[in-house]
């Protein structure tokens, strides 16, 4: 779908957005990403969370960006709290795009069409997989099924980090996890406060034009994970009004 950008500014009358780039040591590849959402017409927010290399300096020379920083690293989800806190007063909605280029920023138009009339809806990326390394396409399978176990939605994507979020109510989502696991605990808090979750096919780059920039770390966020889910699931089971409904099946916003 092609659109021109300056759809996306935000104007009366109509919902305000803004994108948020969370960063920790993307070097000259995440300015390369903030440039691109700017032409969205939105305030960009850019949270360095606690980079070690010359990220900081080289977003410093970013004019127009909206730079926040932790002192030190504290995880991706803490970085996108506080880019949801710096925009929740001037934005209904947060459009989060990964700093190291796997995402389009352009393709941010086509989530935003995607949000139905008068609803306050999750609009996330589903991400095309056929060159992805076999890990991310396991660890995407594994995501998925216990979002769902755990009372999520059924998605099939579950681990895209281009999304667009309503503001405040993520904030008040009470979500815990604060690095990686946040983009999974925050798809089941949502579902069990009622709020949908929209699927919106995007391209993704897995590196064949450049290195890919990951910090994921197999073994430790595996280990997260399992944690994420364990306390989650434990909540459903004692939670009755999370239970689903005896005699009907189960239905996906």
């Amino acid at each position: 779908m092609t659109t021109d950008p300056a759809s996306a500014e935000n104007r009366p009358g109509k919902p305000r957005f803004a994108v948020i780039i969370p960063t920790y040591n993307h070097g000259d590849r995440v300015t390369a990403v903030a440039r691109q959402a700017m032409s969205l017409g939105c305030p960009v927010f850019v949270v360095d969370d606690g980079s070690t290399d010359n990220t900081a300096s080289l977003l410093r020379s970013v004019p127009g960006i909206r730079l926040l920083a932790h002192p030190l690293n504290r995880g991706k989800g803490a970085a996108l709290v506080t880019g949801m806190r710096a925009a929740a007063g001037i934005a209904d909605y947060a459009v989060t795009i990964d700093a190291d280029g796997q995402h389009d920023p352009a393709e941010a138009l086509n989530l935003m069409a995607a949000i139905p009339a008068n609803r306050r809806v999750i609009v996330a990326g589903r991400r095309e997989m056929a060159d992805a390394p076999w890990t991310s396409r396991k660890g995407r399978a594994f995501s998925n099924f216990w979002v769902r176990v755990s009372g999520g939605p059924r998605l099939d994507d579950s681990q895209s980090g281009f999304r667009i979020y309503p503001l405040p109510e993520t904030i008040d989502l009470g979500v815990v996890a604060r690095r990686y696991q946040f983009e999974v605990e925050v798809l089941v808090r949502a579902a069990w406060q009622g709020i949908p979750v929209v699927e919106v096919t995007i391209s993704a780059d897995y590196g064949s034009s450049l290195p890919r920039i990951s910090h994921f770390h197999p073994f430790v966020d595996f280990m997260r994970n399992v944690g994420v889910f364990s306390r989650l699931i434990t909540r459903r089971v004692f939670t009755p009004t999370l239970w689903p409904p005896v005699g009907r099946r189960v239905r996906s916003g």
